[in-house]
C-alpha cells in the first residue's frame, strides 16, 4: 500500500497549489490590463497584443533562468518577488498612463513594464518547485504538472475575470491595484504560514516592513485614483473636460472652451480621437448626409453616428418616415439623449418617433438583417484598430449594397484625402469592389482639415446632387462639382482592395497618419 500523506503536509501541499492558482490568475490579468490600455491610448489591438504577449513571454523564459541562484533562499526569493510584482503589476496602469499623459511616450515604457512584470513572473515557478518538494518528496515530472496545473488553470481564471468582473467593478486603474494586493497576499501568507521557519528573523522583519510599504501604496494609490485618472487625462486635452466615462467599447471624453466664432466649442473625443467641434460639425454632416438624401429618403439607415448630428440633418427632411441608427455603443447613444450639451447640438433627435436606435456591431446587423433602405449613412470613427477595419471591408461593403432598395444611395464617410490619400482611395476602391458605382469628393473641415466622402449607388453611375429642398450651408450643386475634381498629387491611379482576411486600410491608416 502507498504510504499515506500526514494531513498536515497535505494542507501545505494545497496552500502552495491555491497560491500557484492564484498568481497565474493575477499574471494573466496584468498582460490584459496591458492590452487593453494600449488599445484604448494608441488604438490597433493586434499590436499592442503582438508587444506584450510577446515581450512577456520571452522575459518570463529570462526570469525563470535568472531565478536559479535563488533557489537556496526559495522562500524569501518568492515573498520578495510577489511583493516586486505586487507593486509593479498594480501600479502598471497608473505607469503608462502618466507616461502617455505628461510624457507623451507609451511603446518604450509598456516594452520596459512588459519586460519586468515577465521576468518577475517567469522567476516565480522554478522557486514554488522547490518549495513544492520540500513540503513532499516526488518526482519532477510529477511535481511539474501539479504545478502547471494550477497555473493554466488560475490564467482560466484570470482571463475571465478581468472582462466581466474588474473591469465592470473598478475599471483599469483601481483593478490593477487590487489585483496587485491580492497577489502580494497570496504571497505571503504562503511564505509567512507554510514556510515561515524557513525565513530567518531578519528577512521575516524586511519582508513584514515592505509588504506595509506595498500595501499603504496600494491603498493610498486605489484611494486617489479618480483624482490621478482625471489630473491625467485633462493634460491630454487643450480644453476643460466636462465629461468622460470608460464604456464597454472604448473612453468618451467631452470638452468645453470658449469660442470666438460661438459662446462655446464643445468637443467630443473616442479614444482620444477627435469626433467633431461644434464651431464647424455642421460643415462635415450636411456633407455626409446630404448627397444620400437627394433621391430617395423615406427609410435612412445611420451606421454608426451615436453622437445623434448625422440623424439631426436626415429628420430635416419632412417626407422622411423613418429612421435607424445602428450603433456599438449604447454609452454614446444613452448620452446623446440625457447630456444637455449633446442633445443641444442634435436638437433631441434621438426624442422623434421616427428613430430607432439599435445598439448592436453594425457588420454582424447588416449580415442578419433582411430590411431595405433607401439611403444609409455610414459615420464610423478611422479605422485605426482591428476591430474597425472590418466595417472598411469589401464584404461590409458587399453587406451595405444588399441593404440598398434600387435607385438607393450610401455615403460613406472615408478620412482625409490629404493627411491619408492611400487610405482615401483604398476606401474608394474597396467600395467599388463591393458592386457599387462611386462619386468620391472633399471638403475643408477647419477642425479635421481636408475631409473626404463617398457617395455609393448601385446604379451604373453614382451622381452627386442636393435634392432641391435642402439648404446644406457648406454646400450647393455648383460647390458639390467642384468638390469631386482632386489636385494631381492626391490622386491615386490604383489602390489596394482591404478585405477580412487581409485589411490593408490599418496599415496605410498606421503609416500616413503617424508621419502627420
Amino acid at each position: 500500500m502507498p504510504e499515506a500523506i500526514p494531513l498536515r503536509q497535505r494542507a501545505a501541499r494545497l496552500g502552495l497549489l491555491l497560491t500557484v492558482f492564484v498568481c497565474a490568475a493575477c499574471g494573466l490579468v496584468y498582460e490584459l490590463a496591458l492590452v487593453t490600455l494600449g488599445s484604448f491610448l494608441i488604438g490597433d489591438t493586434a499590436v499592442q497584443a503582438s508587444i506584450v504577449l510577446s515581450v512577456m513571454i520571452f522575459a518570463m523564459g529570462v526570469g525563470a533562468l535568472a531565478a536559479k541562484p535563488l533557489q537556496r533562499w526559495a522562500a524569501a526569493a518568492f515573498a520578495a518577488v510577489e511583493l516586486l510584482l505586487a507593486c509593479l503589476g498594480g501600479f502598471s496602469v497608473i505607469l503608462l498612463y502618466a507616461a502617455f499623459a505628461w510624457l507623451k511616450v507609451y511603446t518604450g515604457a509598456l516594452i520596459v513594464v512588459a519586460l519586468i512584470i515577465g521576468g518577475l513572473a517567469g522567476a516565480e515557478i522554478p522557486l514554488l518547485m522547490v518549495l513544492l518538494q520540500r513540503i513532499r518528496q516526488q518526482a519532477a515530472s510529477s511535481a511539474v504538472a501539479d504545478l502547471f496545473a494550477a497555473d493554466y488553470i488560475g490564467a482560466l481564471l484570470g482571463g475571465l475575470a478581468f472582462p466581466f468582473l474588474l473591469l465592470p467593478a473598478f475599471g483599469q486603474i483601481r483593478g490593477a491595484l487590487v489585483v496587485g494586493a491580492v497577489n502580494a497576499m497570496a504571497g505571503l501568507v504562503l511564505v509567512f504560514t507554510v514556510f515561515r521557519h524557513d525565513l530567518r528573523p531578519l528577512a521575516r522583519g524586511l519582508l513584514g516592513a515592505a509588504a506595509l510599504t506595498v500595501a499603504a501604496a496600494l491603498g493610498a494609490s486605489y484611494l486617489y485614483a479618480d483624482k490621478f485618472e482625471a489630473t491625467a487625462e485633462q493634460a491630454l486635452f487643450a480644453n476643460p473636460i466636462v465629461h468622460s466615462e470608460q464604456s464597454s467599447y472604448q473612453r468618451i471624453v467631452i470638452t468645453e472652451a470658449a469660442s470666438p466664432f460661438r459662446t462655446k466649442d464643445t468637443r467630443l473625443y473616442l479614444n482620444g480621437d477627435l469626433q467633431f467641434s461644434s464651431v464647424d460639425e455642421y460643415r462635415y454632416h450636411e456633407a455626409l448626409v446630404h448627397p444620400a438624401l437627394a433621391q430617395k429618403r423615406r427609410n435612412v439607415l445611420v451606421l454608426g453616428g451615436g453622437d445623434g448630428l448625422a440623424v439631426r440633418e436626415i429628420l430635416t427632411y419632412p417626407d422622411v418616415e423613418s429612421v435607424t441608427l445602428v450603433e456599438l455603443d449604447p454609452a454614446m447613444t444613452r448620452l446623446a439623449r440625457t447630456f444637455d450639451t449633446l442633445t443641444e447640438l442634435n436638437r433631441n433627435a434621438f426624442a422623434d418617433p421616427r428613430v430607432t436606435i439599435v445598439n448592436a456591431d453594425a457588420f454582424s446587423w447588416l449580415r442578419d438583417c433582411a430590411c431595405r433602405f433607401d439611403a444609409a449613412i455610414v459615420d464610423f470613427p478611422d479605422p485605426d484598430q482591428t476591430s474597425i477595419a472590418k466595417l472598411y471591408s469589401k464584404e461590409f461593403y458587399g453587406l451595405l449594397a444588399r441593404a440598398l432598395e434600387p435607385g438607393g444611395a450610401a455615403v460613406i464617410q472615408s478620412g482625409s484625402p490629404f493627411y491619408a490619400p492611400k487610405s482615401f482611395w483604398c476606401i474608394e476602391a474597396t467600395i467599388r469592389a463591393a458592386g457599387l458605382a462611386t462619386a468620391p469628393y472633399h471638403l475643408n473641415v477647419p477642425s479635421f482639415g481636408d475631409w473626404g466622402f463617398i457617395l455609393a449607388t448601385g446604379d451604373a453611375s453614382a451622381r452627386l446632387e442636393i435634392a432641391p429642398a435642402a439648404r446644406p450651408r457648406p454646400l450647393d450643386n455648383a460647390v458639390l462639382t467642384a468638390a469631386t475634381v482632386f489636385p494631381p498629387d492626391r490622386r491615386a491611379d490604383s489602390a489596394d482592395i482591404s478585405t477580412l482576411l487581409h485589411p490593408v486600410i490599418l496599415d496605410h491608416l498606421r503609416q500616413e497618419w503617424s508621419t502627420r
